[in-house]
């Protein structure tokens, strides 16, 4: 299965992620939970790269929830091409897009999924709005 991604979404990062032993589960495939994980991974790069880490006395971006398609089984051995995609800028908010092919099988999407993320001032646990330079590559 392909998966189109509209042209409103903007391509911003794209890293290999090995297949791990122990991301199968008893069914011999990797575990539903392990996706996220994947997810998680590009996505927290992103941030590194585009943010320069986390402050926790500072603001950053944090998620208020997320969702997987599962399209296709992965299994061990292998590595997953991760694509990271971000649009649809709010006040507060944007969105985060993930898709997930194996390298070995070019342009077969295995999973897609993505979260919606708010930035925050961490210590006073409150929404703040995006800071210019966020939006600006968000929108770009």
């Amino acid at each position: 299965m392909r998966l189109e991604i509209p042209d409103r979404k903007r391509l911003t990062l794209e890293m290999v992620i090995p297949i791990r032993w122990g991301d199968m589960d008893a069914m011999g495939h990797v575990n539903n939970t392990v996706y996220f994980r994947y997810f998680e991974t590009v996505r927290l790069e992103w941030l590194h790269k585009v943010c320069g880490g986390l402050d926790p006395q500072g603001e950053g971006a944090l998620i208020v929830n997320a969702f997987c398609n599962f399209i296709k089984q992965l299994e061990y051995p292998g590595d997953v091409l991760a694509r990271h995609y971000v649009a649809n800028p709010g006040r507060s908010s944007f969105d985060t897009f993930i898709t997930l092919e194996r390298t070995d099988v070019p342009g077969v999407i295995y999973a897609s999924g993505g979260a919606t993320a708010v930035w925050v001032n961490f210590k006073q646990q409150k929404s703040r709005p995006l800071p210019d330079w966020l939006r600006a590559l968000v929108e770009s």
